[in-house]
């Protein structure tokens, strides 16, 4: 596997990179636009900060790229939905900078309400001066945190610490995610209102960009404070500008900026303003950090090479990570049956329905959904599916995708059955896990007993007296050997179905004499890739 690096990365996070045979890591810094598009054609994997910008364009010449490695939190500089659809994997390191993030809120917090900077640069300068740069404390202030999730909810325990009351904002958090953090959860308005010190901690997105424009500042407090260590743009700059100039802002500290290096004359006189404190995006520049991101984004494309799920991808459905370990197998049986019942049934399905019997339908099985969909349609077209786009490719091929939970199952604890509908009418395959190894335990109305295995033949016919003994001796006689039968009917001398693994596989020539030995209904060689 080639890696190109864009960006500057830690050297000793990349150690799980460097220590695996199987990758070949290049690292390209400073990069034009033509010449990146020019080698990314090369790679299976990138890795990047926030300097390369990962669009269409890119994409577009990015003919073997299987994933997309952000070594930070924000994936703003990354087309993930063009990359979706193309089945390229984004992951990003969403742990490894927060402390980071958190503690540099803290930092340029305390150096505005302490006149740090300035009383630095004073000093430095020869003057001993004591008055003009009064400070502000912390303790019993309201600080109005919006988004309280990795980095806003360590930055309300830290205000915590200093004795100030925490008021926070955030749609997507439970009342008891506050409560465990002492705070609580009010509206954007009433932040607005009662706040002396309002940070923002979260993505940039559309339901953010100028999350925070004049209308809010006009409601705030005269001298209010405003923090920004997350993403530039949240935060209206012009506004931002105009409330520090008529002082209804009393101070502003920001690692962030809409445009950087910032350019524009609003940008450059924001910089400037001598209530302003600045950084240039300094909030994940941490050593500790920079090395937890680079392993973070190095693990994860180790785990892709092996097989394993990972963690971090952010447009691949996935579980509460407490329940991952748990439902890791099901993924791999739901995506055994999808490949085997792939072979077996008629081309051109219109619907595929999901169904979970049993404790498993207590839980989201989406993931699990998309992973047998992506073993499905990989039979069924020349495009590469994966979890990353298996919907998007069976929406674009007209095939609807149904999923039913029921806790209620007969003879299994957990139970998935995949059924496809198509013109030539129904397929159906269920299976499930005995002691940890995926079973296939139905298929039709006919119970059954196996794990699929490489080479695998299916034949369906009337069942007579010999027939059995008739498939072994052509079998045989073709030099194939049969590694286990697995024999299911619905009567006596009704119809009967055997499912056979061989050794090696059977061509047709084999085939054509089976058919004809035994009348068959149905004959199917299945080649399972894995």
């Amino acid at each position: 596997m080639k890696v190109l690096i864009t960006d500057e990365i830690s050297r000793e996070g990349l150690q799980p990179l460097l220590d695996d045979p199987r990758i070949e890591l290049d690292i390209k810094l400073g990069l034009s636009i033509e010449e990146l598009h020019r080698v990314i054609g090369e790679y299976d994997a990138i890795i990047t900060r926030s300097g390369t910008q990962v669009d269409a364009p890119l994409l577009d010449h990015a003919h073997r790229l299987k994933i997309v490695a952000r070594a930070g939190v924000g994936i703003d500089n990354v087309d993930v939905e063009y990359a979706s659809n193309k089945g390229i994997i984004v992951v990003n390191a969403p742990f490894g900078n927060v402390n980071s993030a958190a503690e540099h809120t803290m930092a340029i917090l305390l150096s505005l309400c302490r006149n740090v900077t300035v009383a630095n640069a004073s000093l430095k300068s020869g003057d001993w001066k004591r008055a003009p740069f009064t400070g502000y404390e912390l303790k019993g202030k309201t600080v109005g945190i919006i988004g309280i999730g990795k980095v806003g909810g360590r930055v309300a325990m830290r205000c915590k610490a200093f004795e100030a009351e925490v008021i926070a904002c955030d749609p997507y958090v439970s009342e008891k995610r506050a409560t465990d953090l002492g705070v609580r959860l009010v509206h954007l308005d009433d932040i607005v209102r009662f706040a002396d010190i309002i940070t923002v901690h979260t993505p940039l997105n559309e339901e953010t960009h100028n999350l925070i424009d004049a209308e809010h500042f006009k409601g705030m407090k005269d001298g209010v404070i405003i923090i920004n260590c997350a993403r530039g743009g949240i935060i209206n700059e012009g506004a931002m500008l105009a409330a520090l100039e008529s002082g209804k802002v009393g101070g502003a500290a920001f690692d962030v900026w809409s445009e950087e290096p910032p350019r524009t004359e609003t940008l450059k006189k924001l910089i400037a303003h001598p209530r302003m404190v600045v950084t240039p995006h300094l909030g994940a520049n941490t050593f500790e950090a920079q090395k937890n991101v680079a392993v973070d984004v190095s693990r994860e494309i180790v785990n892709y090479l092996d097989g394993r799920s990972l963690e971090n991808a952010v447009n691949i459905p996935k579980f509460d990570p407490d329940l991952m370990e748990h439902m890791k197998p099901f993924m791999g049986l739901v995506g055994k049956i999808g490949e085997f019942v792939s072979q077996l049934a008629a081309p051109n399905p219109n619907k595929v329905t999901f169904t979970y019997n049993g404790k498993l339908a207590r839980y989201d099985c989406a993931p699990i959904t998309v992973c047998g969909l992506a073993a499905l349609l990989n039979c069924h077209t020349e495009q590469e599916v994966n979890m990353v786009n298996a919907r998007l490719v069976a929406r674009n091929m007209g095939i609807a995708v149904e999923e039913v939970r029921t806790t209620e199952s007969e003879s299994f604890s957990n139970l998935i059955t995949l059924t496809l509908e198509s013109a030539e009418g129904r397929r159906s395959i269920a299976g499930t896990l005995f002691e940890g190894i995926p079973k296939v335990v139905k298929m039709r109305d006919f119970l059954t007993d196996f794990t699929p295995e490489e080479h695998m033949l299916v034949i369906t016919y009337a069942d007579k007296p010999g027939l059995i003994g008739r498939i072994g001796t052509i079998l045989g006689e073709a030099g194939i050997n049969i590694g286990f039968m697995n024999l299911g009917r619905q009567a006596k001398a009704g119809e009967a179905m055997v499912v056979l693994s061989l050794d090696t596989p059977a061509d047709e020539k084999t085939l054509e004499r089976l058919e004809a030995a035994v009348d068959a209904h149905f004959i199917k060689a299945v080649h399972m890739k894995g």
